[in-house]
């Protein structure tokens, strides 16, 4: 398994711009509704022409209207072509081109078949609904004129039809059309204000997470100021801890003795912690990272947190059989350890840590035995300052931590109440997102 020094890929907002990327995809559905509709007006084009020519005996210029049928059946495969298949980004002036395309074939239509007096005419307003919900102010009242001008000039210009005036026909085909715009509308309209409510969700989503993120870059900034200012008294008590185990007074009390050497291991874990925080900062205090396996990691891990907690029972299952090369992570180590944390405040008796591979992707669960988590954090887990903890303040930043850095890696953190008792963490995420380029 080859090995390959490059450094860690650094935690980053994997959010694009909320605006940009969301709009984008509402259109693209908007499109997609569009060229659907275009469809449909090209099957009941035929079926109208079927009807007036051949069951009402009306003649109709067939090779014109079919040649408009047959552009707009190309300008739809055009589209399918370009923005399904091709997978273009659709914007608001491909939106308005089509809507300019669906007006421009209908007004072909209505000059090739009566004009003004054909009651079909009233399909435009659909044409100027339908841009005043998908377009811009500017684009809408654009469709609006154009379909304004084309009524007037149908009204003055058109080929008149081989028929004689029939009140009765023309009420039919005023209450057809009228049926068919307001069905037409009803369905589209309600799929269309779908697809903008569905947008305003993502929104709201993608601004709680960037506000979330907020919340991580100020917390990173105080925990980094603050490892600063800790550095030089944790210093300072280390060699006064020292002095103290050497004094002769002090070596003959094996009890204090024993107490002073407790006080420098914990000395050495706050050492260990400034470091790890000035490391994530990108101002490391250490070595740097270097290149391991995730067997050699998660065991250093496991060892260290078991040295410093003391679990009365603590259980850990590697069910991975080939072992892979990663670059130790930071915050993966801190991610992991608030799990372990929060397991073991919750069951001091028993905590259980699994690791197990599925669909290339690597998962960690935590089990506990203490009472599980409350139904309100259940439905906001992750969120910031939502704790079981209510006994003391600033609680709810750990799994708070513990989403977003599992989110940073694409991946996801999950947690449920086990049928028989205690709760359950369960993190995954891609396996590409911490292994060297170079592994299987």
């Amino acid at each position: 398994m080859a090995a390959v020094n490059r450094p860690p890929r650094p935690l980053r907002s994997r959010f694009p711009d909320p605006p940009s990327q969301v709009d984008l995809t509402t259109e693209r559905k908007n499109m997609q509704l569009l060229i659907q509709l275009r469809w449909l007006a090209v099957v009941g084009q035929v079926i109208t022409i079927g009807i007036v020519h051949y069951g009402l005996g009306i003649p109709l210029p067939l090779p014109e209207m079919t040649a408009v049928l047959m552009a707009l059946i190309v300008t739809n495969l055009g589209y399918l072509y370009w923005f399904k298949w091709r997978r273009r980004n659709v914007t608001s002036l491909g939106l308005f081109c089509a809507l300019l395309a669906d007006v421009a074939a209908l007004a072909v239509q209505l000059y090739l078949s009566g004009g003004a007096s054909n009651p079909f005419i009233y399909l435009f307003l659909l044409q100027a609904v339908l841009s005043a919900v998908l377009l811009s102010p500017a684009y809408t009242w654009v469709i609006a004129a154009i379909t304004a001008l084309c009524a007037i000039d149908l009204a003055g210009s058109s080929r008149p039809l081989a028929v004689q005036p029939d009140h009765s026909l023309y009420v039919m085909g005023l209450l057809t059309c009228f049926a068919l715009t307001t069905v037409l509308l009803v369905i589209f309209l309600t799929r269309i204000v779908g697809n903008l409510r569905r947008r305003d969700s993502r929104l709201a989503d993608m601004r709680q997470r960037a506000s979330e993120e907020e919340h991580i870059v100020r917390m990173g900034l105080l925990a980094t100021g603050a490892a600063h200012e800790l550095g030089t008294p944790l210093a300072t008590m280390s060699v006064i801890l020292g002095d103290w185990q050497r004094m002769p007074e002090i070596a003959r009390q094996p009890e204090l003795l024993q107490d002073l050497d407790e006080m420098q291991q914990q000395l050495l874990r706050c050492k260990s912690i400034v470091s790890n925080v000035l490391l994530s900062a990108g101002e490391a205090r250490a070595d740097a990272p270097k290149p391991t396996t995730l067997f050699r990691f998660m065991d250093r891990l496991i060892a260290q947190w078991q040295a410093t907690h003391h679990p009365g029972r603590f259980r850990y299952r590697n069910e991975i059989e080939q072992d892979l090369a990663i670059i130790s992570d930071t915050a993966l180590q801190q991610m992991i350890c608030n799990v372990l944390d929060n397991a073991l405040e919750a069951s001091a008796d028993e905590v259980e840590l699994r690791l197990r591979c599925e669909d290339d992707q690597l998962v960690i669960t935590v089990l506990d035995r203490g009472t599980g988590f409350a139904p309100e954090i259940l439905r906001h887990f992750g969120k910031y300052q939502q704790s079981n903890k209510t006994d003391r303040a600033g609680r709810g930043v750990g799994l708070f931590l513990v989403t977003n850095v599992a989110r940073s890696l694409d991946g996801t953190a999950l947690a449920r109440n086990r049928d028989d008792g205690g709760a359950e963490v369960t993190i995954r995420f891609p396996l590409s997102a911490i292994t060297l380029e170079d592994s299987p």
